[in-house]
C-alpha cells in the first residue's frame, strides 16, 4: 500500500523553526530520509518553496480565477511530503511518528488510491489506461 505523508505546520511552528539551526534541521530530515531508503520504503518525497510562490486556480466561477500566493492559513498549508509503499496503515503510522518534526507541526497521513478503488468502473476508457501512463511516467523518471 502506498502512503502520502503531507507536512504541515502552525505559525508558531515556523517561528521556532526560525531560532532552530537550520544545518541540524537538514541534518535531521537527512537521517530520516535515509532511514527510510534503507529501508525500502520511500518512493518519492519533495520539500516545495514557500507559499508566497506559488497560485490558487479556483474553480467556483464558469472561468477558472487564478490568485498568486499566499493563499489560505498557514495550516491550511502543506512544505512537502513523501510517499512510502508499506505493507500497513499501522506501518505508515509508525514511519510517520518517526519524522523529526517539533511542536505546531503535524503529518497528514492518507493513502494513495490505486486500482482497487476503481474495480466497478474496469471497463472504463481511462482506468484501463492508467497501467500504460505509470509505465511511461517510469520510463520518463529512469531516462
Amino acid at each position: 500500500m502506498k502512503y502520502m505523508l503531507i507536512m504541515r505546520s502552525t505559525d508558531a511552528a515556523l517561528e521556532a523553526s526560525k531560532e532552530m539551526d537550520f544545518e541540524e534541521i537538514i541534518n535531521a530530515m537527512g537521517r530520516y530520509n535515509e532511514s527510510l531508503m534503507n529501508a525500502g520504503v520511500l518512493l518519492a518525497g519533495e520539500g516545495l518553496a514557500d507559499a508566497t510562490e506559488g497560485f490558487v486556480v479556483d474553480f467556483d466561477a464558469d472561468t477558472p480565477i487564478v490568485t498568486d500566493g499566499p493563499y489560505g492559513e498557514t495550516h491550511e498549508l502543506f512544505n512537502g511530503f513523501w510517499i512510502l509503499e508499506v505493507a500497513s496503515k499501522e506501518e505508515a503510522a509508525q514511519w510517520a511518528s518517526r519524522c523529526p518534526l517539533g511542536p505546531g507541526s503535524k503529518l497528514e497521513v492518507r493513502r494513495v488510491t490505486d486500482e482497487t478503488d476503481f474495480a466497478d468502473f474496469a471497463d472504463n476508457e481511462y482506468v484501463q489506461k492508467e497501467p500504460a501512463w505509470r509505465e511511461q511516467q517510469a520510463a520518463r523518471q529512469e531516462g
